[in-house]
């Protein structure tokens, strides 16, 4: 089963949603504030594309951050804690298809070409 991850109302997830739903793509969405963000499952998120990939530096969440909070974060053990904390700060949508690579991020050609090879 597919599993697309994120938080409901961010347009981006919207949007990868839509786009899965319009072409008939069977998938669960699981949204990180009700179905909740472990460290397990973090932990296998970070193995696949790093923590730097999954840190959103570029949403609001991030520049809320004071100085200290952003600076403290030079590692996969404080990210991986500020993102259980706060799971709006990873980056969305994140799509995972069973013996497949994980696609973070929304774009219809990298959606298109990711479904063409699968």
């Amino acid at each position: 089963m597919i599993t697309l991850y994120g938080i409901k109302n961010c347009d981006t997830v919207k949007k990868a949603r839509r786009w899965l739903d319009e072409r008939g793509i069977d998938h669960r969405f699981h949204d990180y504030r009700v179905d909740g963000l472990n460290q397990a499952m973090l932990a296998e998120f970070i193995a696949a594309l790093g923590w730097e990939a999954l840190l959103n530096t570029r949403g609001t969440t991030w520049r809320r951050l004071d100085e200290a909070r952003r600076s403290a974060v030079d590692g996969p053990a404080a990210a991986t804690a500020l993102m259980l904390e706060m799971p709006s700060i990873i980056k969305r949508p994140l799509l995972c298809a069973p013996g497949r690579p994980m696609l973070l991020g929304f774009s219809d050609s990298g959606y298109q070409q990711y479904f063409s090879e699968v």
